[in-house]
């Protein structure tokens, strides 16, 4: 049986917003601690990362502020926003911890997406960008899109 690559590295959710406010600087890909009910309703994409931070605490990488909706089958008490554990090498947690102690960065969370049959979480350190760098990635964007479109309509005379 042949795997199909393309919906293994498909993000479930993307968080946008950390790309905008935030400079992206040097990535890791974390295993999250997760229970079931909040597997299931991953993969039903009922999840959402956009006010959510890494925290590290006692040498430990902790996942605060995601809310993972719980589907209608759930009978028990839960709770949504449940700090959970992230599983990064002990190599990865100090470049985490350097980061945010000595230069100042954030850690976030960028992406969920899921790698064989596991939810993966894509962190970056970060540091928030100011208003004209807002403005200045605005500005870009745009210009890539005008860039864009020209090149299409002279490619469509030729």
């Amino acid at each position: 049986m042949v795997k199909n690559n393309k919906l293994s590295k498909k993000p479930i959710i993307e968080n946008r917003q950390a790309k905008f406010n935030y400079e992206l600087g040097e990535s890791f890909e974390a295993g999250i601690s997760l229970l079931g009910w909040e597997v299931k309703s991953i993969r039903a994409a009922r999840v959402d990362i956009k006010d959510s931070y890494v925290l590290m605490k006692k040498g430990e990488a902790w996942l605060i502020g995601m809310s993972v909706s719980p589907l209608n089958e759930v009978t028990h008490e839960v709770d949504p926003l449940r700090t959970k554990k992230l599983l990064l090498t002990k190599s990865e947690l100090s470049k985490i911890f350097k980061g945010t102690q000595e230069k100042g960065l954030t850690c976030l969370p960028v992406k969920i997406f899921w790698k064989d049959n596991l939810v993966k979480l894509k962190i970056s350190l970060g540091k928030g960008k100011s208003k004209f760098d807002k403005r200045e990635s605005i500005k870009q964007k745009e210009w890539k899109k005008e860039k864009a479109k020209t090149s299409k309509l002279n490619s469509n005379f030729s």
